[in-house]
């Protein structure tokens, strides 16, 4: 049986990190496209990174040189109203970032994994999902999105309202992907455990 790729997406503070969490505790590796973004896309003098300079400027850049990431926020965020900023970033970015995934994706298949999750934010609007073979959404409350956005990020309830409007509303997301998973009380473990089933991936339950 050849490896299964699954694509697991949904807005900031919907919990993927813990779903990827419970995938990695079933035997499922997850790539985390954003951490993978943070520690190797971006990091130190990448071709991505020389190319994000060239676009939005050298202010991007910390006293190390490497990506100062409050402030490309400032400039895709805040400083930008019309969304074009952030289409440039995120085209800039995904054509890189979808490098260095395929390349685990293959060190994970080559170790003999059953299935590998692909954890990214945009994966519709990258354009990820057409690597995986279904992809599953992970949704909660406003509220508490809200809560672990400012948690997380240290921003303002305005700014992480800010950010989530910018991104594909759970709606949307659970329209386009087979299956979801509800992160607002209900047992995530259980969910992805009847999702793998249904999709024959054989784990051992811990």
């Amino acid at each position: 049986m050849s490896m299964k790729i699954i694509g697991l997406c949904g807005s900031s503070g919907s919990g993927k990190g813990y779903a990827s969490c419970v995938f990695e505790a079933l035997g499922i590796p997850s790539i985390d496209t954003d951490r993978l973004y943070r520690e190797k896309t971006v990091r130190g003098n990448s071709p991505c990174l020389k190319e994000l300079a060239s676009e939005f400027g050298s202010s991007i850049l910390d006293t190390a040189g490497e990506l100062n990431r409050g402030a490309l926020a400032k400039i895709v965020f805040e400083d930008d109203k019309t969304g074009g900023k952030l289409k440039k970033l995120n085209e800039i970015t995904h054509k890189y970032i979808k490098i260095d995934t395929e390349e685990l994706i293959e060190s994970y298949k080559q170790k003999g994994a059953i299935a590998v999750v692909v954890d990214a934010p945009v994966l519709y609007e990258s354009g990820f999902d057409k690597m995986c073979d279904f992809c599953v959404c992970m949704v909660a409350p406003l509220d508490e999105k809200l809560e672990r956005i400012i948690k997380r990020d240290k921003i303002t309830k305005e700014k992480a309202l800010a950010r989530l409007n910018t991104q594909m509303s759970d709606s949307e997301l659970i329209k386009r992907t087979k299956y979801k998973i509800d992160n607002s009380g209900a047992d995530v473990r259980a969910q992805i455990i009847e999702i793998l089933k249904k999709e024959n991936i054989h784990i051992k339950e811990q």
